[in-house]
């Protein structure tokens, strides 16, 4: 028996392949079957082309299939193998670069920390500074309250005393310098409260800058611990975009960079400021050193000056009262004198007035009238003689007296003077401070 020809395979269209191996029409199947043939009507049967094209088309389809889902499950696997080594690979990059990250973020931490440190101590150092200076400007009340004293005390001198002599040209010289000292100091206070404000400002702009290096460093720290099997890791699809106010590496850095580069200025100005302090201090307390010495050097001198004064003075006057007491002795012995001489006056005058009564003849002028007259004219020259030297000598006790007493005014003026400046200046000059550098640092 001749077998049928093999079914050739059907072309399959570009199309989408149609649900049905064939279409063959069908008739509705009747409802009940008798066994009899329905003469002119087609039975549900199919052709024998028509099953074995459909068989073959199933095949092919089976074949066609099974190729396709080979060929995927070898793309599948090398996909999953190649996504694995993908994976890996730029797990472990990020790893690498977290880890290189954190290595950055620790170093500048740790300038960081290092710089606020350092800002830190500079800062209190330059506080302890600035309490010298109060310390030393509130010093300086003393010295200028007691030379404000002095020039005041010294007001009180009586004239001709009351000259501006070497003492006062000191005290004011003096008085300027303590005044200058003053206002240096509370400049030199308000810059070094502005320059601790400055450091301040800067630390805390570290400190800022620290705390987020710290936090950031946490961050990462804990991203570079995150692995496949963790289990506390999901999904962030939104977290995939850059931020829009993200720094870059280089702004990064340069941030830091710069905080630090600010607070090493703000360290340098406070390390200049704190060697300027210790410079304004010790030339301070030096120059007053120098002045009080010179102020006492000229209180002294004119002290000395004034003890010498008084003293001719006392020696004048001691001159001046012996001096009185002789021209009084002279005094009274002129005036005896002249009572001495007027007696033997009143005796020529009596002899004369007698002899004058000589009667007629005997009035003569003999030798004993002649000497009479000579001797009353001898003797009235010397009482005008004695009368005018009485009256000098008595204009010169006069005088004496006068300058007694103008001795005796400024043996006092002189006393009032030592005891101003020796008593009163010079012994309220004893809470002058000894040293103004070493006042500051007292408490």
């Amino acid at each position: 028996m001749a077998q049928p020809d093999e079914p050739h395979p059907p072309v399959v269209p570009s199309g989408p392949r149609p649900s049905k191996t064939c279409d063959v029409v069908r008739t509705e199947r009747p409802r009940s079957c008798s066994g009899m043939a329905v003469t002119g009507l087609r039975t549900a049967k199919y052709h024998l082309p028509e099953w074995h094209r459909r068989n073959a088309g199933v095949c092919y389809e089976a074949h066609t299939a099974g190729e396709q889902a080979e060929r995927g499950r070898a793309e599948a696997k090398h996909l999953v193998k190649h996504a694995a080594a993908s994976a890996q690979r730029a797990q472990g990059y990020s790893k690498a670069t977290l880890g290189q990250r954190l290595q950055d973020v620790h170093f500048w931490r740790v300038e960081l920390q290092k710089e606020i440190m350092e800002l830190d101590a500079e800062t209190n150092l330059l506080a302890a500074q600035k309490l010298r200076l109060e310390r030393a400007l509130d010093a300086t009340e003393v010295p200028y309250s007691v030379v404000i004293d002095n020039l005041e005390c010294r007001e009180r001198r009586q004239p001709p005393d009351l000259v501006i002599d070497e003492v006062e040209r000191q005290l004011m010289k003096e008085a300027d310098l303590i005044r200058e000292i003053r206002d240096l100091l509370k400049r030199t206070i308000i810059q070094a409260a502005t320059q601790i404000r400055s450091n301040r400002i800067q630390k805390e702009n570290c400190e800022l800058d620290w705390s987020d290096k710290v936090e950031t460093y946490h961050i990462d720290d804990k991203c570079i611990g995150y692995c496949a099997d963790s289990t506390n890791v999901q999904f962030h699809p939104s977290s995939v975009k850059f931020e829009e106010n993200a720094s870059t590496p280089k702004s990064w850095a340069q941030f830091s960079h710069d905080n630090i580069s600010r607070a090493e200025q703000e360290k340098l100005a406070s390390v200049q400021l704190r060697s300027l302090i210790n410079n304004i201090i010790h030339d301070a307390s030096e120059d007053l050193r120098m002045q009080r010495a010179a102020v006492s050097e000229a209180f002294d001198s004119h002290c000395r000056e004034l003890d010498q004064a008084k003293l001719r003075l006392e020696s004048h006057l001691r001159q001046i009262l012996k001096d009185i007491g002789d021209e009084e002795a002279n005094i009274e012995n002129l005036k005896k004198a002249i009572r001495d001489k007027e007696a033997f006056l009143k005796v020529a005058h009596t002899r004369l007035y007698d002899r004058s009564a000589r009667p007629n003849v005997e009035l003569c002028r003999d030798e004993p009238q002649f000497r009479l007259v000579s001797e009353v004219e001898e003797l009235t020259v010397f009482l005008e003689a004695l009368k005018r030297k009485l009256m000098e000598s008595e204009q010169n006790l006069k005088n004496l007296e006068e300058t007694r007493m103008k001795l005796e005014k400024e043996i006092a003026v002189k006393a009032n003077s030592i005891f101003i400046d020796r008593q009163k200046c010079m012994g309220y000059r004893v809470r002058y401070p000894v040293d103004l550098e070493v006042a500051s640092y007292q408490q």
